[in-house]
């Protein structure tokens, strides 16, 4: 595990600590506190590892076992989907890498069926969150997608950097939607860890929101809501999505 990744290990534990309240972890909660959540120390003690360890866990400075992250996500009481997240920022995969990559290829019938949606904002990702299709309606409210330089054509990049999409409109707030698409970009795509243009996403988005660390700052990994419909398969290819977008000025 590189030094970044070990970074926004240790941001993603943190930012679920502070979530967590002491009642919730079987503690006793009177008393003052500085920081909000659970403190270090009764993280350690519940999961089992030194204090000073998961200090320097959280500052990016140790390594660790899957077996102890299993232990510390319970501790936070982490969902599956932050559980996997985890998981694979420490570079424990949750299943084999997948064989191979299959080039995506858009299908007509898929085309027609987001064409179809006249009045939606529809538009057809991979797993990357690149934008391989879209309708005429997401073009009017978010941009068109082929106007932007190859590299930026992505919804997690477009998020993070309006101002390149040109669209009139943008999400209100967006930084939980960024964060929830972030973490299901980063468990995807850790099947690939050499995935070339993966690497390529996070570049542009350090480059965006230098540091990243709004984005790790968030205990769920829940990715795409149930505002956010979602379609697998299918005629668009292996791991391709719809995304209806709800425009808000």
């Amino acid at each position: 595990m590189d030094a970044s990744l070990r970074r926004e290990l240790g941001a993603h534990l943190r930012a679920a600590r502070e979530q967590v309240t002491p009642a919730q972890a079987g503690l006793d909660g009177s008393g003052r506190r500085r920081t909000p959540g659970l403190r270090r120390e009764e993280v350690a003690a519940l999961a089992g590892v030194s204090v000073a360890w998961y200090t320097w866990l959280e500052q990016g400075r140790a390594r660790t076992t899957r077996q102890v992250l299993d232990a510390i996500c319970r501790v936070l009481g982490m969902d599956a989907a932050a559980h996997r997240h985890t998981l694979s920022l420490a570079g424990f995969l949750p299943a084999a890498p997948r064989a191979g990559r299959t080039p995506i290829v858009v299908g007509e019938a898929t085309r027609a069926l987001v064409d179809g949606w006249a009045t939606t904002p529809a538009a057809v990702l991979d797993e990357r969150f690149d934008v391989l299709a879209a309708n005429r309606a997401y073009r009017l409210v978010w941009g068109d997608p082929d106007a932007v330089p190859a590299e930026w054509r992505n919804a997690l990049l477009l998020l993070a950097a309006p101002h390149i999409g040109g669209g009139p409109y943008r999400v209100v707030a967006e930084e939980p939607l960024l964060r929830g698409l972030y973490e299901q970009f980063r468990a995807d795509t850790a099947h690939w860890p050499d995935d070339g243009r993966a690497a390529e996403i996070v570049a542009l988005l350090t480059k965006e929101r230098p540091g990243r660390g709004a984005l790790v700052g968030v205990q769920g990994g829940a990715g795409l809501r149930a505002d956010h419909r979602r379609r697998r398969g299918g005629t668009a290819g292996p791991a391709a999505d719809l995304l209806p977008a709800a425009a808000r000025r």
